[in-house]
């Protein structure tokens, strides 16, 4: 359950669901494929962008990814979870309702340090165990809040959106690429301008190096916000056992329904984990008892979000 209390209206929303198809899209574009004036569009998009309700953050994906679920000693949950958030290899952190306190996702090479000396030094953290990602079906990257039809998402979308494929070797390895990554990593909005005077190169250069990067999966720059600002105020992680054979359907079932953001299939114990965010709990008890994707699944665990301190790599300035 997301502790924000933003409301907005419906064309922010979709201001916002233009953002998430294409963080560095224009407000002409967006202005257009909305049907609204382009001074109105950058009027709000500016104004959501400064109150920080928006995020439009660049993600680089370097590594291999895993979910951590996590137990914290009596009255340490805050301090892992903000432990964990502040880690630069995390890109999500939430605390939960149950027997599960916290829940996030690593994405890294080092996988020895991280398991066997890091986290087990993190105060507060008693127990931990992983489940690498096998295969990503959605992303929170991909998700799309069903605000905007499948022709104004087609009409925004620059790039084809990049799930389990890893970036192409050498792209963005040089000086001038990590440079940019770090800067639309703070602001994925930033100018080709500004970032090829960070970079010490060319405006033109800049740019053609951002089109490689995001054609690459290198870099995934979208907007980040909270669920509950777009009307989906109750959030779970659902942990799914299903029979291997059913790991796939089970898989493309999850992506039919817009509630879901983010959909993997895991080792260990559990198939596949979710996260789903609904309008009430009325609507998630709907969605784990009679969702048509629950034909081949055995059991399903979920998990409220009781606080989200870190989402696509970016924290929370809340004492979440």
């Amino acid at each position: 359950m997301s502790d924000t209390q933003v409301r907005l209206d419906e064309l922010d929303r979709r201001i916002v669901a233009a953002l998430q198809v294409d963080g560095r899209a224009s407000w002409r574009r967006i202005a257009g494929v909305l049907g609204e004036p382009e001074r109105t569009i950058a009027r709000r998009g500016t104004r959501l962008l400064r109150s920080g309700i928006v995020v439009v953050t660049g993600m680089s994906r370097s590594g291999d990814p895993m979910l951590l679920r996590i137990g914290c000693a009596q009255g340490m949950v805050r301090t892992v979870v903000r432990a964990l958030a502040q880690r630069a290899d995390t890109t999500f952190v939430y605390a939960l309702t149950g027997t599960l306190d916290c829940i996030a996702e690593v994405i890294t090479s080092r996988l020895d340090a991280v398991l066997l000396d890091e986290l087990p030094a993190t105060p507060g953290l008693v127990s931990c165990s992983t489940h690498p990602v096998l295969r990503y079906f959605r992303t929170v990257h991909q998700w799309q809040p069903g605000l905007l039809t499948d022709a104004e998402v087609a009409e925004l979308r620059e790039f084809e959106s990049v799930t389990a494929s890893p970036p192409r070797e050498g792209v963005g390895d040089s000086r001038e690429d990590r440079l940019i990554l770090q800067a639309l990593a703070e602001d994925g909005r930033r100018t080709h301008e500004d970032l090829g005077h960070i970079a010490g190169i060319s405006e033109a250069t800049a740019r053609r190096r951002v089109e490689r990067l995001r054609q690459s999966g290198r870099v995934l720059v979208r907007a980040v916000v909270e669920p509950d600002a777009l009307g989906l105020p109750v959030e779970a992680v659902l942990w799914i056992r299903t029979r291997p054979a059913q790991v796939e359907a089970t898989g493309q079932a999850l992506l039919r329904s817009p509630l879901v953001r983010y959909a993997a299939a895991t080792t260990g114990e559990y198939q596949v984990c979710a996260d789903v965010t609904v309008p009430d709990r009325a609507a998630l008890y709907e969605f784990v008892t009679a969702g048509q994707w629950l034909s081949g699944v055995r059991s399903v665990e979920p998990f409220i979000v009781v606080s989200a301190r870190k989402r696509s790599g970016v924290q929370r300035p809340s004492q979440a």
